[in-house]
């Protein structure tokens, strides 16, 4: 199945609904980041929180930050995404594999932790970004993401994070959800879609089950006849390129630049969300040298 997420709405006009299967794009972010499984199911689940996120509260070329820094071993996790449903990211410590917790699955409390923060910042194209923050209530991060669109946004909702990843660190599936109660809803649904929030399967077992994100919305919805607003490819993308590097170099100081001249005769960058390298040359930097003293 194609990775996709798709965007519903009840046609009493009382919820939206938003579901992903984001498997194909956080496998390839786990190869890129080279995660092992509590920092891939981590990085995983905030990649999916971001997908979810972006759909909701994003149009044209805007763009949102999510940073999640909590105490555990991961460390700072990263992933920017854009209303066209493309992400990018990073996990400052990608190989953690904490032992599995009481409930035989992925540590992800532990390797996140519980005291830190979750922060959205968006850019809207006005003249400053919006940024959003609330404290860690779980690190298991689905209550997070959840907590901050409460306290943040102040829109009930509930969100579904969730990440399999196999013994050799792939990951299997991984997709998620995210319901959104509407002004006048009824308190009656708003108890009937908890109740079977509870009961409910992860949703990494119906997507490896072959659900899609429509049937994992039907899955929570029930019999609440629903319609689809939009179906849109997700995918991980990094727009790094050697221009947007030349113009960091540009920015560091004279004396660094030349000590990079003059003792490594070059230059490598790294891209940080994808791992590319850009070399730079002697010639290059001292043109970009150059460049700074004219400016």
């Amino acid at each position: 199945m194609q990775d996709y997420l798709v965007k519903q709405i009840s046609e009493d006009g009382q919820l939206r609904a938003y579901a992903v299967n984001a498997t194909q794009l956080v496998a390839e972010a786990q190869q890129k980041q080279d995660t092992w499984s509590t920092s891939s199911a981590a990085f995983g689940r905030t990649i999916v929180g971001t997908l979810l996120l972006s759909a909701a509260g994003l149009k044209g070329d805007t763009k949102m930050t999510v940073r999640v820094e909590g105490d555990g071993p991961v460390g700072k996790i990263v992933v920017d995404g854009d209303a066209q449903g493309t992400v990018k990211g990073y996990v400052q410590n990608p190989h953690v594999n904490l032992p599995l917790n009481d409930r035989q699955k992925i540590d992800v409390k532990g390797g996140v932790g519980t005291t830190g923060s979750l922060s959205v910042t968006k850019d809207l194209g006005l003249k400053e970004p919006f940024t959003g923050q609330v404290p860690l209530v779980s690190g298991e991060l689905g209550e997070d993401f959840t907590y901050y669109l409460a306290k943040s946004e102040q829109t009930p909702s509930a969100v579904g994070l969730s990440v399999f990843v196999k013994d050799d660190n792939t990951v299997e599936v991984a997709g998620g959800f995210m319901i959104q109660m509407l002004p006048g809803a009824d308190d009656r649904l708003i108890d009937v879609l908890e109740a079977r929030l509870q009961e409910m399967p992860l949703v990494s077992e119906l997507l490896q089950q072959g659900l899609t994100p429509e049937a994992i919305i039907a899955e929570i919805v029930g019999e609440l006849p629903m319609k689809t607003l939009e179906q849109m490819p997700v995918k991980y993308r990094c727009d790094c390129s050697k221009d947007r590097f030349a113009k960091a170099l540009s920015s560091i100081k004279p004396a660094d630049l030349e000590q990079l001249i003059s003792e490594d005769h070059g230059a490598e960058a790294v891209c940080r969300f994808c791992g590319e390298r850009y070399q730079f040359s002697e010639a290059e930097l001292q043109q970009i040298l150059a460049e700074q003293a004219a400016n």
